[in-house]
C-alpha cells in the first residue's frame, strides 16, 4: 500500500491526516495518523478561514484604506498594497503602485473626506472582491475636488495576508 493523504474535518477546523501504511512481515498493515507529523511534512498548512472571517478582515482593511487616505499615510498604504497594484480612476491614466505611493508621499492630494458606503465583500478562494460607493473630497493645490464613484477592489491573499492588487473606480450618478 502506498502512503497517501486523507482529508478529515471538524467544525471550524480543517486538517489533513497523513496516513502511512506499512506492510509488516506477516501481512499486517499498520497505519500511523499524526497531526504533529503532518505539520512538519506539509509546510505552510494553516487552519482554513471561513468566508465570514475573511469578509470581516476585508472590511477592516477597508477602514485602513480609508483612514490612510485621509491622513496621507503612505506607509499604511504601502503595507496594504501588493507589488502588482494598479489604480484606475476616472480622468486619470492607470497608476502603478510606485506612482501611487509617490503621489501620496508628495502631499499634493489632501483629502477632507474619504467615505465608503454600500460596501460588500465576496471571497473566491484566495481572492476577495470589495465593491461599494466612494465619496471623497480632496484638495489639489488648495482647490477642492469632489468625487462620487462606484469602486471595485481586488484583494489576493499572499502568505496569509490580504493585499490589494487592483482598484477601479467609475463615476456614480
Amino acid at each position: 500500500m502506498q502512503p497517501g493523504l486523507v482529508d478529515g474535518s471538524e467544525p471550524g477546523f480543517r486538517a489533513t491526516w497523513l496516513v502511512i501504511a506499512i506492510r509488516c512481515r506477516k501481512g499486517y498493515i499498520a497505519e500511523m495518523k499524526t497531526a504533529t507529523f503532518l505539520a512538519f511534512l506539509v509546510a505552510g498548512m494553516a487552519e482554513a478561514q471561513t468566508p465570514a472571517t475573511s469578509q470581516a478582515e476585508l472590511f477592516k482593511l477597508e477602514d485602513v484604506w480609508n483612514t490612510a487616505h485621509l491622513k496621507g499615510d503612505a506607509e499604511a498604504l504601502d503595507g496594504l498594497w501588493d507589488a502588482d497594484l494598479v489604480v484606475t480612476v476616472p480622468r486619470m491614466q492607470h497608476i502603478p503602485r510606485t506612482a501611487a505611493l509617490s503621489l501620496t508621499r508628495s502631499g499634493r492630494f489632501k483629502f477632507d473626506k474619504y467615505e465608503t458606503t454600500e460596501v460588500t465583500a465576496r471571497i473566491y478562494g484566495e481572492t476577495g472582491i470589495v465593491e461599494g460607493r466612494l465619496h471623497r473630497v480632496r484638495r489639489l493645490n488648495d482647490a477642492p475636488i469632489e468625487d462620487n464613484w462606484f469602486f471595485t477592489k481586488v484583494y489576493v491573499r499572499r502568505q496569509g495576508q490580504w493585499k490589494v492588487v487592483s482598484f477601479h473606480a467609475s463615476d456614480a450618478p
